[in-house]
């Protein structure tokens, strides 16, 4: 038989069909595994999306309790009956965390976050008792008969319905703003927060079972493509088309500063992966250097650099700018020494951040000179912020680590009252000098 084979010679036909049968065998085995890492694929995008909607929910439920407290704040100091019917309207007709708690539910391998979601709502639930009681409060020392049939059933106490109407409102303010309402207020973002991180941990193990299938899945496709490049050498130009048109495309990107495309051979899919992996890493740190060069390296607060983008881009109509001063602050660097100062202004940020919101910006634009941003203030809040500074400087004024207490004088001006944005800063630091001439220690709304 080998003799005759010698003698007739190896049929290239024969070859020709043996390789095109172990080429559509192969290709087909490839096109198959890829099939499998598409699905793979799916799976983990599918999960991926999911888990944001989850966590989207949980921060719904964070942003619903936020807006409830606000309405009540604001209601219990200006006695204005629209912001009590706001936080009905969000109480019991848009229902967001009641849909955060159906949302979260579609999901069964969610049960910890769903228990977690849950507590936050209990908690949610608890505290509105007290904001009940604070709007009943404010209700009778507004005369406000209209009530939701859930105020109208709360019963005040004989030593506040003896209240006059002024201590009413200060009696509910402070019941609404007080340590132990947000204690409460913690503790529902606490279980919010562990609810987003047991789905975080969800994520995690279903993302780690999947890209052990990838691996797998990807070290067989690799096995099939080398088998065919062995069984078949003579369609090396198919590597060519496969493997030098990918890379000329990744060099083009890299030049443009851009993430490779993941296409061609699965080898190099898995480079471009890698090199994004390192792309992303990059931008990452780009973007951590852009924050040292916008914040203040002592304080944390936006330095003057910070200070000018936000004046730029922040629409001022709906803004207040308020610029705090440090009274006698080179007393307290020449008492103290200069340590001991620079610790007194990080302490200040720091009560500053705990009095404003998230949203609102803090920056230091002077050794001792600070300016707040508070946004999305469409109407005039002059009440809410005057309750804001005293509540300041009357924790300025502890002692705190062993550091001196000290007050500040303040300048507030909102931008709808500045024709010439480039003139906000001139007239919230005339409102900073009218307090220090009367004494430090104050705020003043600009004109003064």
């Amino acid at each position: 038989m080998i003799k005759e084979l010698k003698n007739k010679g190896i049929s290239l036909k024969a070859i020709h069909t043996c390789l095109v049968a172990i080429a559509v065998i192969l290709s087909g085995l490839l096109v198959y595994s890829t099939y499998h890492l598409t699905v793979t694929f799916r799976h983990v995008t599918n999960a991926a999306e999911e888990h944001m909607e989850m966590e989207k929910a949980s921060l719904e439920m964070l942003d619903a309790s936020d807006y409830l407290t606000e309405q009540v704040q604001r209601f219990t100091i200006n006695g204005e009956k629209r912001f009590m019917d706001e936080y009905f309207r969000e109480a019991f007709e848009a229902n967001r965390r009641e849909e955060a708690l159906s949302k979260m539910g579609e999901d069964p391998a969610s049960a910890a976050a769903m228990e977690e979601l849950q507590k936050a709502m209990n908690e949610s639930v608890k505290l509105m008792d007290a904001e009940y009681y604070a709007i009943r409060l404010t209700a009778e020392a507004k005369n406000i008969t209209e009530l939701p049939d859930v105020i109208a059933a709360v019963a005040l106490s004989e030593e506040d319905q003896k209240l006059s109407a002024r201590e009413k409102m200060e009696r509910a303010a402070k019941s609404v703003m007080s340590d132990d309402y947000y204690n409460q207020k913690d503790l529902i973002r606490g279980h919010i927060r562990q609810s987003i991180a047991e789905i975080d941990k969800l994520t995690k193990d279903i993302d780690n079972r999947e890209l052990d299938s990838l691996y797998t899945e990807l070290r067989i496709v690799r096995g099939i493509i080398l088998v065919l490049i062995l069984a078949i050498l003579f369609m090396v130009w198919l590597t060519d088309y496969l493997g030098i048109n990918p890379v000329l495309q990744a060099v083009d990107r890299i030049k443009d500063d851009s993430p490779i495309p993941e296409v061609g051979a699965n080898e190099f899919r898995y480079l471009a992966k890698a090199y994004n992996r390192m792309y992303s890493a990059y931008k990452t740190s780009l973007e951590r250097l852009n924050f040292k060069a916008s914040h203040d390296e002592l304080t944390g607060a936006y330095n003057r650099a910070g200070y000018d983008l936000l004046l730029s881009s922040i629409d001022l109509y709906t803004t207040y700018m308020m610029l705090f001063d440090v009274d006698n602050f080179k007393t307290i660097n020449d008492t103290y020494g200069h340590e001991t100062g620079d610790k007194v202004l990080v302490r200040l940020v720091s009560v500053l951040k705990k009095n404003f919101r998230s949203d609102d910006y803090i920056c230091r634009v002077g050794g001792d000179e600070f300016v707040v941003f508070m946004v999305h203030a469409n109407e005039k809040q002059d009440r809410l912020i005057a309750s804001k500074m005293e509540d300041i400087n009357r924790e300025l004024e502890q002692k705190v680590d062993g550091l001196p207490p000290i007050s500040i004088s303040v300048g507030i001006v909102h931008g709808s009252q500045v024709s010439d944005p480039s003139k906000l800063f001139e007239k919230t630091d005339e409102a900073m000098y009218n307090s220090k001439k009367q004494g430090k220690n104050t705020y003043t709304f600009y004109p003064g």
